[in-house]
């Protein structure tokens, strides 16, 4: 395995984090791992205590959700250098959506938990996660309306 130093500079030149402070991708990296996961795992589920983020270096991720009839919608395929996972920093930290992987996939996973206690300490931290994954979030929930909008005009 890499040295700590590749490990940051994997961090620092992830699309989502590009253009981070040197200082800060120490903190993102003091709160971070490398993980892999095969076919079919799930990271998370719709409703679950929301206490970490991923950043997706290979592979997808299957983001969906459940319809009032019970049925599984893909709301969004999420690949290589995309984020996954906001609801983190968003109370009430619960998971809007399911995300499963639909293949060898490998992620920065981050915990969630220290990195609010993080943001809470340095706020040029905070709100430069937060206007990042503002965006990503308004992204997902457009496009999650879009698919029950298309679902419904489906079932008339």
């Amino acid at each position: 395995m890499g040295s700590r130093e590749d490990f940051n500079a994997d961090i620092a030149a992830h699309p989502f984090l590009l253009g981070f402070s040197e200082h800060h991708v120490r903190l993102l990296a003091d709160c971070a791992t490398r993980v892999a996961f095969g076919a079919g795992h799930v990271l998370f589920r719709e409703g679950e205590a929301a206490n970490r983020f991923y950043l997706i270096e290979r592979g997808e991720v299957i983001l969906e959700t459940k319809t009032p009839a019970d049925e599984t919608v893909v709301i969004d395929r999420i690949g290589a250098g995309d984020l996954l996972g906001w609801s983190w920093l968003f109370a009430p930290h619960l998971w809007r959506f399911t995300a499963r992987a639909s293949g060898a996939t490998t992620v920065i996973f981050f915990q969630g938990t220290i990195l609010r206690e993080y943001c809470e300490k340095d706020h040029s931290l905070g709100y430069q996660l937060f206007k990042r994954m503002s965006a990503v979030r308004t992204h997902r929930l457009q496009l999650a309306r879009a698919k029950f909008a298309e679902e419904q005009g489906a079932a008339a």
